[in-house]
This record gives C-alpha cells, structure tokens and sequence, in this order.
C-alpha cells in the first residue's frame, strides 16, 4: 500500500522521519536506486491513484529534474523535505536562515561552544530554539524535543547522540557545501592526532593559517591522495571557515578532515 502521508498537505516531523525512514532502507542518508523507484511508484499511486508502466521512467526524470537539486540521481532528506513539507516546515528553517557556508559555519562555531567537534543534543536543542525564534515560529517545548529528536534520527548516522560537522554539513544547499565534499580522509583520527601534534608546537590544541597548508599536504599524502596546489587551497578555503580567530582546533579540524570508521 502507498504511503499515506503522501496524500497529505503537510506532514508532521515524526511522520517525516516515518517516511525517510521507510525507504532509506540502507540507512546511508540518501532514498537511491531501487529505494527510489519505490519511493516513485507509491507517491505517483498516492496521489495520481496510478504508475502506467508506459511511460513510468519518462515521468520519473521529470521528477528527478524537479527535486534532485545536484543531480546525483539521489534523494537527500532535504529534497525529499520539498517533496513532502512538513506542518511548521522546520527541515527548511536552516536553508531559510543558514543559506551559505560562511553563515553555517558561524553556526557552528557558536553552538559547538565546548569545542568538542560535535553538536550535542542540548546544544541542537538550543540551536533549534534560537532558530524558531529567528523565524518568529510559534512553538512548545515538546515540539521542540520532537524537532531535537527527528533531526539526530535523520543525521546522526552513527547514532551516537550528537552532530559531527559532516553530518551538520548535509543540512546545508548541496551547491554550498565544499565541506562535505572534502571530508572524508580516509587516515584514521589516530593517525591524524601524530602529524597535528607536529604543527602544534606549544601543545595548546590549535593550529594557525600559516601552518594549513603544510598539515593538509602531509595528511593528502599519507592518504594517498591527489595533493596538487588547486586541491590544497580548495580544501583549505573550506576549512578555514572553521577557525575561530585564525585558530583551528584539533577536534574540528579532525572531524572535518578524518573517517570516524
């Protein structure tokens, strides 16, 4: 039977999660290849009563050309977000208020206030509140706790309870985001932990601009990785955007930069 939260108007933010979470069967974050042709058929049923198995792909690439803003012929939780908008809209309050990198990562230096690398669940929670408000949202507190709650389901990948910047990134316009792009070095953060040190002479858990690029050259090469020159100011334009005064610290810098597996 169709999803019959595709006949609805507006969803609420647990049926959304309902719906991600029944056709992103893998869990990788994304509604792709056979997920997706499901997804197609039971909205098409849902809300035009039939798929003619006719002209099912041609209808399908129309789809895809209306809502896969990156063309990667995937849904990501925020194009299905245009697909299936929720009551109060709260998974595009951050594309309303954060639209470009430099305004998330002024997020993210703000509510990551410990400098763990992590956006915790209170500190999401806050994050969240300050944005309702923003927005001039009318809202409770367990409105809010549904809201805190749908966002780790959806983007804490590893279900530990909290946002690295990788998984935070993914709520930004893919058009935007360089830092997921470039996440994703494959050196585990041990190994990470060995070459920082070496740059990080007074042991004080930063490193400055001046000591990126030769930090990112060793960590590319280790990595076996292409380190030509328009690849290392590439990455650190990105990463930059990170440092709080020209300081870049060891703990967001490794969960920008590493594999947490």
């Amino acid at each position: 039977m169709a999803n019959s939260y595709f006949q609805l108007s507006e969803v609420s933010a647990t049926q959304f999660l309902t719906t991600w979470s029944r056709y992103d069967v893998d869990g990788n974050g994304y509604i792709e290849d056979k997920e997706l042709e499901n997804f197609f058929r039971d909205l098409e049923i849902a809300r035009h009563g039939t798929v003619p198995e006719s002209n099912v792909k041609e209808k399908m690439q129309k789809f895809m050309e209306m809502y896969d803003k990156n063309s990667d012929g995937k849904i990501e939780m925020a194009e299905l977000a245009q697909i299936l908008p929720t009551e109060e809209n709260f998974l595009l309050f951050f594309r309303q208020n954060v639209n470009s990198r430099n305004e998330f990562m002024e997020t993210w230096i703000k509510y990551d206030s410990d400098k763990s690398g992590y956006i915790e669940s209170d500190e999401l929670k806050n994050f969240l509140r300050d944005l309702l408000m923003k927005a001039n949202k009318l809202y409770d507190e367990p409105k809010l706790d549904e809201y805190t709650h749908t966002i780790l389901k959806i983007f804490d990948t590893n279900q530990d309870g909290k946002l690295c910047l990788a998984e935070m990134t993914r709520l930004l316009p893919v058009q935007e985001n360089l830092l997921l792009k470039h996440q994703g070095v494959t050196i585990k953060p041990s190994d990470f932990g060995e070459i920082f040190a070496f740059y990080d002479k007074e042991g004080n858990g930063y490193i400055e601009e001046k000591d990126l690029d030769a930090l990112l050259r060793d960590l590319l090469k280790k990595d076996n990785k292409d380190i030509s020159i328009q690849t290392i100011k590439s990455i650190r334009k990105s990463i930059m955007e990170l440092s709080d005064g020209g300081k870049l610290h060891h703990n967001e810098l490794v969960k920008a930069l590493c594999s947490t597996t």
